[in-house]
Parts: structure tokens; sequence; C-alpha cells
């Protein structure tokens, strides 16, 4: 029996041996890049909270609203990748820099559009029911932050775009350089150290603003003039003549992307508004349990990224036993990453709380949320790494439906009755999180298994 036992262990390594590998080594980049980006939230949230508890929960709100703009460019920007990554896989290097020029194009005028959305959204921000207190330091910040969206937008698209190609190397310098100028920047524009003015919260804005303008610059000139993306100039350069062509094949495959981005994130930016009903010591609470729950989410996506590309690889090349293997194999790496995000916020939890705020009145009503912030690792495991397996399929419409009925229909309800209606307010608003998610993986799982299948009908 254990000879048997050891038979099946040593076939099902063999199984996934090299799909671990290619997952490895191509999400690997993408995770130290999450890495960087959790250290600087980390920092960020570390520091605003030294600052002031009043700052806390600005910032809180503000990045709250803003992070449904923010998700929802990311995962318009990621719908380049099966379209990269499909191009990639054939050796169709000149159609690689037209749809870079057209999703440059395409991106710009989402976020643009987004930014005048944002713009017109400040003149009512006294509608939002939060405490009157916080709505100087929102006004202030939120302005700053708007600033951002348009570079953001232009370094996803060449982010996703170097990723199809499995360049995920160039990004990751990229971005942890901008983070190395956001964590000096806040410290001398929050506190002011080194001869800087003494800015607060509006320091904190101003430096993130300086190293997402950066981040841009930084991976336009190194796709422009690189010996790297050399084979790619030539459809860049062409990509006014099929621009209109190329638009429209990124927005048919974007669109639906990033409203099922956006309607995710649009469940915990409503969790933020609940959370100011109850005043700012559970606002900032929730913004402390936010920021560690990147932890793992940011973690996930370096293992969902990576699906997504082979995915797409393997769909260029018709191979849906490819396809499903490798998907499989990126569930287990998020499992196991889930696993160890779960021991660190039930081991190091309250070490990790203390580390973001002095208040003692903000720490015990971040503790109550431990156990609900681990209940969810797995569900966010799975649903996002089966979200982005159906990206790399190509088949991205059934987003929608999972997203609307996810975390519309069943997530904000469940977020009321959980938070209000039973009374357990913040700490009602993370059970209703694990719940949603729960309901999205099963239903992810369900359309990319009838995407490959269809995929198999037809090949």
């Amino acid at each position: 029996m254990s000879a048997l036992s050891l038979k099946e262990k040593t076939g099902f390594w063999k199984s996934y041996k090299e799909e671990y590998k290619s997952l490895i080594r191509l999400g690997l980049p993408v995770f130290v890049t999450q890495v960087g980006i959790i250290v600087v939230s980390f920092a960020d949230t570390m520091m605003v909270g030294a600052y002031g508890t009043n700052e806390l929960a600005a910032a809180a709100f503000v990045n709250s609203l803003f992070m449904i703009v923010i998700v929802m460019q990311i995962g318009f920007a990621s719908g380049m990748t099966p379209i990269v990554g499909s191009l990639f896989s054939r050796g169709e290097h000149r159609r690689v820099g037209i749809t870079l020029r057209g999703g440059l194009m395409v991106n710009l005028a989402i976020s643009l559009c987004f930014t005048l959305i944002m713009g017109v959204l400040y003149f009512f921000l006294d509608c939002f029911g939060q405490p009157e207190e916080l709505l100087p330091l929102i006004r202030e910040y939120y302005v700053i932050v708007l600033a951002t969206l348009v570079p953001m937008a232009v370094f996803n698209c060449c982010q996703q775009t170097a990723n199809g190609t499995t360049d995920t190397a160039t990004p990751m310098w990229m971005i942890l350089g901008a983070n190395v100028i956001n964590i000096v920047g806040n410290y001398a524009l929050i506190f002011g150290h080194f001869g800087a003015p003494e800015l607060g919260l509006v320091g904190a804005g101003l430096s993130t603003l300086t190293a997402r303008w950066t981040a841009m610059t930084g991976i336009l000139l190194f796709m422009l003039f690189s010996r790297r993306y050399r084979p790619y100039k030539e459809g860049f350069r062409a990509g006014w003549r099929d621009r209109g062509n190329t638009c429209r094949m990124v927005w048919l495959m974007s669109y639906p992307v990033m409203i099922q981005s956006g309607v995710e994130c649009l469940l915990w930016a409503f969790g933020a508004i609940v959370s100011g009903w109850f005043g700012k010591i559970q606002l900032a609470s929730y913004q402390v349990i936010n920021t560690m729950a990147q932890l793992g989410f940011m973690t996930y996506i370096s293992f969902g990224v990576a699906t997504s590309v082979k995915v797409a690889n393997y769909a260029g090349l018709r191979d849906v036993n490819g396809m499903r293997r490798i998907t499989l194999a990126g569930i287990h790496l998020n499992l196991i990453l889930g696993t160890v995000a779960s021991a660190i916020f039930l081991i190091g939890g309250e070490r990790l709380i203390h580390l973001f705020t002095p208040d003692p009145e903000v720490t015990v009503a971040a503790m109550a949320l431990l156990i609900p912030l681990v209940l969810y690792q797995y569900g966010d495991a799975i649903q996002l790494t089966y979200a982005n397996a159906l990206r790399g399929t190509g088949d991205v419409k059934p987003l929608l439906w999972v997203a609307l009925v996810s975390y519309l229909v069943v997530g904000i309800p469940m977020l009321l009755f959980l938070s209000r209606g039973m009374g357990l307010e913040t700490v009602g608003i993370y059970y209703s999180f694990s719940v949603a998610l729960i309901v999205a993986s099963v239903l992810l799982y369900r359309a990319f298994s009838k995407a490959v299948a269809k995929m198999d009908k037809v090949r």
C-alpha cells in the first residue's frame, strides 16, 4: 500500500513538474514585483498611520474609491495578455508591435474617461456619509491620486504586453525602482525629513504621483529603444495604418475583463463606505486589514498572471490538455501561497497590525477581522487563478456574468445583511467577502471548463 502511494505521488509530481517549473520561472519576477508593491503599501499605511488616525481613515476612503478605477484599468490592460501571448507563441512579432500601438491608444482613452468621471465625483464627496472632520483631508488627497490614473494605464498596457512575450522581468525592475522612489518620498514628505516640508497625507499622495509617472516613463523608453523589443518596432511604427481593427480587437478582448475587475473591486470599495458608517475607528481598521490582505492577493496575482500567459501560449497552439494542466498547476501553487498567508495572519497578525497604527482602539477593531481575513484566502486564490486562466483562453465574456452574480447579486446583499442586519459591522463585511469569493470560484471553474471543452471540439 505504501509503495503504491509512493508511486502515485511520484506520478503526480512527474505530471506537473514541467508546469510548476514554467510557472515559477515566469511567475517569479511577477512575484518579486508584487512583494515590492506590498512593501510600498505596507510602508504607506505604516507612515500615514503613524502620522495620525484621521489621515489613515481619509486615505482608506480615497484609496477604496480609486481602487475600483485602478483595478478596472489593470483589468482592461490584462486583455492584452492573451492577444500578445497567442501572437508571440506563433512568432508573429510584427502583429505584437501593432497590438501594442493599438492597446496604448485604447488604454489611454479609457483612462482619460475614468479621470473625467472621478473628477466629477470629487464634487459629491460629502454625499458618502463619511465623518465631517475627514472631508478636508479626503479632498486634498483625492485630487493628487486623480492625477496618477493616466500614467498607471500606460504602464499597465506596456506591462501586459511584456508579460505576453514572457518578459516579466522588465516590469519587475521598473516597479521596484518606482517603489524605492515612493518609500523615500513618503519618508521625506509625510514627516518633513531631508529638508522637505512636512505635508502629512498630501506628502504621501505626491510621493505616489512621482513614482507612477517615473515608472511609466521608464517602461516606455525601454520598450521603444531596447534591443529586447527591437523585433516589435516595425509593427509599432506601422500601427497607425491598422489602428481601427487593432483597437477594436483590443476593446472586445478587454472590456469584459475590465468590468469583471471593477465589479469585484466595487464590493471592497462598498465595504469601505459601509465601514465609515460605523465611525472612523472601523474605517481605519478596515484600511489596516485591507493592506494586510494584499499579502495574499498580490502574491496570488504572480502565478495568476503566469497561468494566463501559459494558457494563452497553449491556446495559440490549440493544446487543450496543456491548458488544463497548467491551470491545475497554478491552482496548486496559489493554494500553497494561501496557506502561507493564512499562517502569517494567524501567527503574526497582531504584530502586523501594530506596525500600521499605534491607536489601541484601531488595533482592537482590526484584531476582530483576522479570522474572516484568513477564511477568504482560499476562495481568493482559486477564483483569481481561474479568472486568469479564462482570460488566457480568450473567451472572456463569461467574466461579466460571473462578476455580476458573485459580487453584486450575492456579495452586496450579504455584506449589508451581515454588517447591519446581524449587527456584525466591519466583521460582517469581511465574512461576506468569503461568500462572494466561493461563489465566484465555482462559477469561474465551470466557465473555464466550458471554454476549454469548446476549443477541444473545434480542434
